[in-house]
């Protein structure tokens, strides 16, 4: 198939030591050869001089690649340009590219998106991909470079192979159903693997959304009566001053979120409005909304004044009491007065002298980890995949819930299923998502 060459900045933006400028398709030699001759030995780095491919003007020195298809990471020919980082070199090389007849720039995830053509990436290591060059922590650097390394592939994959053996007992049964032994035999063999294979999925679905934690962060919520020094807390914790901090009560009317690397896991803290009966609209709306970040945080920091009365977590939070953490602050002030009793496993600190916050954000690590870890099987990472999978495992409950006798819908349910999981890797037409899939992806990529 006859289809542009396209070339990109791969490399970050700005200034830097060196920029890498990449080309991939049928034109890919015919640039080396008018921007940098001779063509280079495939796949060795050789010294050349960068050229403007109409006026003949150096514009560089350069590393340069030939790397001929198929053997390359598009499938096609490609070729690097490692040229110095500065603006003008980037610019100019760019613009001679662009003069080329059949070269143009390339859209966003364009080069991704040729690998997965040629079959070089499936769906979830494109996904993976997407996450590694994104990834702000080591928890978040690790499980994406699993997944784009294929660790989700192998599994769906060989999910998809137990449903094709168990399609192919129920194909069997048919075949034989003049013979009821035969038939009948194969139909529970088929029974046996598709109730296997459905509580395998279903443990997968039920991991806690550990994946998705890691991927997005650990959200933890600051909630508390007002003046407590939550938003003293957020400042002390992520070291800069990210909320206002103010003695007027009400102050923190909206959520304010600051990201956080603990232990390798990202983390993010929410600081929230003080829980309190008010009458102003905007204050309510405020408390509201801390109400709904609490309720849906990974989670809570219920924040208090050591040097107050105690309060104790509203009503409305009982629903996630085990995701709750007491946190008394202020400590400080209390000088050389005993303090009150602390309620069991509750943390004191200090946001102002910074006394118990190490304590506090090993606490907040540990928890984060007992939630992600303890699962040798790859994770969930996306909402797309625990869809696919749902619909996977409707398919399943259809199978085991219906009656064998009609053999060749329960054919059909399994292979609904098998098509669910296909979506996953891509290994049927998925056109619908892979536009919104590839248009995460940086130019270059």
């Amino acid at each position: 198939m006859t289809r542009d060459t396209i070339f990109a900045l791969s490399s970050g933006h700005g200034r830097a030591g060196v920029a890498v400028i990449r080309i991939s398709g049928g034109m890919a030699r015919t640039v080396l050869e008018r921007m940098a001759p001779p063509l280079p030995k495939p796949r060795f780095a050789a010294f050349r001089h960068v050229r403007h491919a109409l006026t003949g003007e150096r514009l560089d020195q350069a590393l340069v690649l030939w790397l001929p298809g198929p053997n390359s990471e598009t499938g096609e020919d490609m070729a690097e340009l490692h040229v110095h980082g500065s603006r003008a070199v980037i610019q100019d090389t760019l613009a001679s590219l662009g003069g080329i007849d059949g070269c143009r720039l390339a859209a966003p995830g364009e080069f991704a998106r040729r690998a997965f053509e040629a079959g070089k990436l499936d769906l979830t290591g494109v996904e993976g991909l997407a996450d590694l060059i994104e990834a702000e922590t080591s928890a978040q650097r690790r499980q994406a470079l699993q997944q784009a390394e294929g660790a989700l592939r192998h599994l769906y994959d060989g999910w998809r192979q137990q449903l094709t053996a168990a399609a192919a007992l129920l194909a069997a049964a048919i075949d034989f159903s003049d013979e009821s032994d035969v038939g009948s035999d194969a139909a529970r063999r088929a029974r046996d693997e598709v109730e296997a294979l459905q509580r395998t999925i279903r443990s997968h679905l039920d991991d806690g959304h550990r994946g998705e934690i890691v991927r997005q962060g650990f959200q933890v919520v600051l909630a508390g009566p007002p003046n407590a020094g939550k938003s003293s807390l957020l400042n002390a914790l992520a070291r800069r001053d990210a909320a206002i901090v103010s003695d007027e009560p009400g102050t923190t009317r909206d959520v304010i979120e600051v990201k956080l690397d603990i232990g390798g896991l990202p983390v993010v803290v929410s600081d929230t409005a003080g829980i309190r009966e008010v009458t102003g609209k905007v204050e309510q709306e405020g408390i509201r909304r801390t109400l709904g970040r609490a309720k849906e945080a990974d989670l809570v920091l219920w924040v208090t004044d050591g040097a107050a009365p105690a309060v104790a977590p509203p009503a409305m939070l009982s629903e996630c009491a085990d995701r709750v953490l007491m946190v008394v602050n202020k400590v400080d002030l209390l000088g050389s007065r005993p303090p009150r009793p602390l309620p069991a496993g509750a943390a004191a600190v200090s946001a102002l002298t910074g006394s118990g916050l190490d304590a506090l954000t090993r606490s907040i690590g540990s928890i984060a980890a007992a939630r992600t870890g303890g699962a040798e099987a790859p994770p969930l990472t996306q909402a797309r995949h625990r869809q696919h999978l749902e619909s996977c495992c409707a398919a399943l409950d259809s199978f085991l819930s219906s009656p064998l006798d009609d053999i060749e819908l329960r054919a059909e349910d399994l292979r609904r299923a098998a098509l669910a999981l296909g979506r996953l890797t891509g290994s049927i037409d998925v056109e619908e998502v892979l536009g919104e899939i590839f248009s995460r992806f940086c130019i270059g990529k």
